[in-house]
């Protein structure tokens, strides 16, 4: 194993000290000078890519309705925030250009809004019999698609660990500004990007992003529950469309389009207020327990 120098160990963990002290002791100070000043509102799918439907409505346009109707009721009652759309149209958009869209007008929050769905599975089932040449009785046998229509609740995503390091290049991005400061070396202690320090720092960067989206999902699941919807938790998983977020980013899922009452549920006017007021509360209280 190599050594490393105590003069470069001191500096790692000195740099280690600082960064948890800021965490620990400073932690009211930076609250107070962080805001929630931008959202981006994602609409999932769209254009082309829309195959996903229920009995009569696709997801593309439910999630372009509650996105919609979303970003009018933050305008309406936050009006501190400025809501930024991936689309506002039946156009299809390609996910990197989703989460580029929210790391170039510096996002504090990404919200994608989806329907969910449950796989089509084969059935082969006997239709019918048939005598073969000696008369004997042989059953007919042919294959049905079908897919599940009881399931039905609310869950919702987060990034997970396997695609954890595609959020580099947007921090490594969001930093590049230090390196234009005439005097960055004594400001920044010559951060960069390649030194072993500046990695612990990174990591701890999209900590907080993994820990601050976690955290706000479960403020969304909350606010499902608080009104009666089934609860299928907060989880964990490797999304393409919030892998390089440079932000706290989720995907939530607001209903079973396969199930017939959540379809009904989701296009109604009070299905699409009751939503909207769950996904606005938990900003509010997400936003309030980050100003703080």
């Amino acid at each position: 194993m190599k050594n490393i120098p105590l003069t470069r160990a001191k500096h790692i963990s000195i740099i280690l000290i600082s960064v948890f002290s800021v965490f620990l002791t400073e932690n009211q100070l930076l609250a107070q000078e962080y805001k929630i000043k931008t959202i981006v509102l994602d609409a999932g799918h769209g254009g082309k890519d829309g195959v996903t439907r229920g009995a009569y409505s696709t997801e593309k346009d439910v999630a372009l309705k509650t996105a919609l109707r979303l970003g009018k009721l933050i305008e309406e009652k936050m009006h501190d925030v400025k809501v930024v759309y991936t689309r506002t149209e039946d156009v299809f958009i390609p996910l990197y250009e989703r989460i580029g869209l929210a790391n170039q007008v510096k996002a504090d929050l990404f919200i994608s809004i989806h329907c969910n769905d449950m796989p089509v599975y084969k059935q082969r089932y006997i239709s019918g019999y048939s005598r073969n040449k000696k008369g004997k009785k042989v059953p007919i046998y042919k294959t049905r698609y079908a897919k599940s229509t009881s399931t039905k609740g609310t869950e919702t995503f987060v990034s997970g660990s396997g695609r954890i390091d595609e959020q580099d290049e947007a921090i490594k991005r969001e930093n590049a500004s230090i390196f234009l400061e005439d005097n960055y070396k004594e400001n920044y202690e010559g951060f960069d990007t390649s030194d072993p320090e500046s990695a612990i720092i990174l990591s701890l960067m999209k900590n907080t992003f993994r820990t601050q989206s976690l955290k706000f999902a479960k403020y969304i699941q909350d606010e499902y529950v608080s009104v009666g919807r089934i609860n299928r938790g907060v989880q964990e998983k490797s999304l393409a469309v919030l892998a390089r977020a440079g932000m706290p980013a989720v995907l939530t899922e607001i209903g079973f389009i396969s199930n017939a009452g959540e379809e009904d549920y989701m296009n109604s006017e009070a299905g699409q207020i009751e939503i909207t007021t769950c996904l606005l509360k938990a900003i509010q209280a997400y936003k309030m327990s980050v100003e703080i």
